[in-house]
């Protein structure tokens, strides 16, 4: 009996020791969660990354103050370089009379290839993992974790990877590769959204009609889902436009050429000419292929979907 009453005696101690202490340490908890964590390092890392930029002892002028004046000067300067007739004439110029509308357009072309070529293979593997990810729930995170991560990687250096596989090299593959895991998120994102947000209600009733889980995926769901789908194509596209610019720097193709003879030869004659050259028509592209998904908007979605 003695034996049973100590027992219960020191199990009604340690739940006293137990409640007296578990407020303390939700207290503590509390106080853990109340600490702006993400706050602090976002200072941390941005004070480290202004002392790399601006104060560590590198072979670069990283002089401060001096370069906020150059950047002020630059700026004031802007309206100036703007007005400046004689430079457009020089740039027309060199474009229309030493370089030629001929070799620009070859560069055009070659660069429209480009992103043409791996906006083609994105497409294809967004699509069909996105409905993959549809269908399996489970696939959603490691899928788009994967992409995500792709999206992140610097453009240069994800171009510069595939140089020292032997089977890819220096030319055009590195870049299409690249730029195709690129372009996946945009399109593999809004591939799920816009099958998600098709109605219920319309595909129980293909369902009813007795269309099986592959017609009516070709012939409800995706269609439905095309105008979100084509949008998440449209973003990738400019964005490759963009990020194609820098293939010649692995040896491949395209407008950036200009870019990169122009900054190799800086400042000598004819380097800015090259550079507005690669800059100038790299953004004409990427307004015409903006316009031409407008109409092929347009073009290829229902009457019904475009309201």
């Amino acid at each position: 009996m003695s034996h049973v009453m100590r027992g219960s005696q020191r199990a009604t101690l340690m739940s006293d020791v137990a409640e007296a202490s578990t407020p303390q340490s939700v207290d503590g908890a509390q106080r853990a969660r109340s600490v702006p964590w993400r706050a602090i390092a976002g200072v941390v890392l941005a004070v480290a990354l202004l002392w790399y930029l601006f104060f560590a002892d590198t072979a670069a002028n990283n002089d401060l103050i001096e370069g906020f004046d150059v950047l002020f000067t630059g700026l004031a300067n802007l309206p100036a370089l703007i007005s400046d007739g004689e430079a457009y004439q020089s740039w027309w110029d060199w474009a229309s009379q030493a370089e030629g509308w001929g070799s620009i357009l070859e560069r055009v072309i070659e660069h429209v290839q480009l992103v043409a070529m791996s906006m083609a293979f994105a497409t294809a593997i967004s699509v069909v993992l996105g409905v993959l990810v549809h269908r399996v729930s489970a696939l959603r995170g490691p899928i788009l974790g994967f992409a995500a991560v792709m999206l992140t990687v610097p453009s240069l250096a994800l171009f510069a990877i595939f140089i020292s596989i032997p089977a890819i090299g220096v030319g055009d593959r590195g870049p299409i590769i690249a730029l195709t895991l690129y372009s996946i998120l945009p399109i593999l994102r809004n591939t799920i959204v816009g099958l998600e947000e098709v109605d219920g209600a319309v595909k129980e009733s293909a369902k009813g009609m007795g269309l099986n889980p592959t017609q009516r995926l070709l012939r409800i769901e995706l269609p439905l889902a095309w105008p979100v789908i084509l949008t998440g194509i449209r973003v990738a596209t400019l964005l490759n436009i963009g990020i194609a610019a820098i293939a010649p720097l692995v040896g491949g193709t395209g407008l950036g050429r200009y870019i990169n003879d122009g900054l190799q030869r800086f400042p000598d004659v004819t380097s800015v000419e090259r550079m507005w050259t690669g800059v100038l028509f790299t953004i004409l592209v990427a307004l015409v292929a903006d316009l031409l998904f407008a109409v092929l908007r347009r073009f290829t979605t229902s009457k019904g979907l475009r309201q």
